[in-house]
């Protein structure tokens, strides 16, 4: 007699791609009467905290909302602070994330960098390029609005030159110009400190994406808050405009 087939649960979907707003750093470091930039600086050990936990969740893909292009309107102190931490983040932690199979992209308008940062960008992209196990993209002087715009642009050139006929633009053809080409859409959008918009962040690419919106300020989110997220993920329904039927 042969033995009863046990029908089994399928998995829940581990995201491929998740990106997270990163906010809460000044308020963090408000509510201890210490300096904005000692927040920022905080911020920094979440991120290698997210980065761990992704790598841990068999995450493929993480992009950190790390600096806009409104951010440039900030006080030229905390500009500064910004990009000196930066530096100290790419020479301190490459060695680490090379070695556990990290690949560093970067995107976002890099002729507002000091040339100092675009080097060290670089070269960190160069080291990291063949690595597999987890893609940190990194927004850095980035906005969606002008992400698009500069996408329009192009497209607009190759049409003028006769390369492509206007019936021939498609979604395809759009995202081919954006900074995340060859990179696959979020699936999740988490933003912390409670705030419950999008920024200009990644406007064309999250036009699934599920959001998530945290209550925790950026410097106290760790590995466990990610889980959660990863969690609520699997529980949502995700029918792309259809009915789920």
């Amino acid at each position: 007699m042969s033995e009863p087939v046990v029908s089994q649960a399928a998995e829940p979907a581990v995201p491929r791609h998740v990106a997270i707003i990163m906010d809460g750093n000044g308020r963090w470091a408000k509510a201890r009467g210490l300096p904005r930039n000692l927040g920022h600086r905080q911020g920094v050990d979440a991120v290698r905290e997210v980065v761990r936990g992704c790598r841990s969740l068999g995450i493929r893909y993480l992009t950190l909302y790390a600096f806009s292009s409104e951010n440039w309107k900030r006080p030229q102190s905390e500009v500064s602070g910004l990009m000196d931490l930066l530096r100290l983040y790419i020479r301190r932690e490459l060695k680490e994330l090379a070695g556990g199979g990290v690949r560093i992209r970067v995107i976002g308008d890099r002729s507002k960098l000091d040339a100092d940062i675009r080097d060290l960008i670089a070269d960190a992209e160069a080291q990291t390029r063949d690595n597999t196990v987890l893609t940190l993209v990194i927004a850095l002087s980035y906005g969606g609005q002008d992400e698009i715009v500069a996408a329009c642009r192009r497209i607009a050139e190759e049409v003028a030159a006769g390369r492509l006929q206007p019936e021939q633009i498609d979604a395809g053809v759009v995202a081919g110009q954006l900074h995340t080409v060859g990179i696959p859409d979020p699936d999740i959008v988490i933003r912390t400190s409670g705030e419950q918009r999008l920024s200009n962040f990644l406007l064309w690419q999250t036009a699934y994406s599920e959001l998530i919106f945290v209550d925790k300020l950026w410097p106290d989110f760790g590995q466990q808050d990610l889980a959660a997220a990863v969690a609520e993920f699997q529980r949502r329904e995700r029918r792309y405009g259809g009915t789920g039927e």
